[in-house]
């Protein structure tokens, strides 16, 4: 499975992730990867309020992981951006979230690219300044379980 969607605007990306938190399915791992500044956490934003997550949502970056519950899912935001590497993640507990109860989103998910499970949705944005500064290419594909 693969498709490509084009967002012109954070509202877009938001709203996008905000589908895709309706569709996810308990034990469902989500890999985002992407540049600094190309919407992961607005995305990952509209994901959890697609779950019924109330509240702010903010990115994982130093505290690796932040649990939300009180959506219909329980939803496991993880930021591997400060992980060393994926005995890191290991050694913090990580993986057990992975085949978890909940849903699972990690940004920076290449840098744990080797622990992820089959089946995986991996969520790719893109930017493209020839096509404006609020431009993404956002491409969803998941690897065949």
């Amino acid at each position: 499975m693969q498709r490509q969607i084009e967002s012109f605007s954070a509202a877009e990306t938001r709203a996008l992730g905000e589908q895709c938190g309706k569709e996810a399915a308990a034990g469902e791992v989500y890999a985002l990867t992407g540049d600094l500044g190309v919407g992961k956490t607005v995305f990952s934003q509209g994901f959890a309020a697609g779950l019924g997550i109330r509240g702010p949502v903010n990115s994982p970056t130093f505290t690796i992981l932040q649990i939300y519950e009180g959506g219909r899912l329980p939803f496991y935001h993880m930021d591997a951006y400060r992980l060393e590497d994926e005995d890191e993640f290991e050694a913090i507990g990580g993986c057990e979230y992975l085949d978890g109860d909940g849903v699972c989103l990690i940004e920076w998910s290449d840098r744990i690219r080797g622990l992820l499970p089959r089946g995986t949705v991996t969520v790719e944005i893109r930017k493209d300044l020839s096509r404006g500064t609020d431009y993404r290419l956002i491409t969803l594909s998941r690897e065949e379980a």
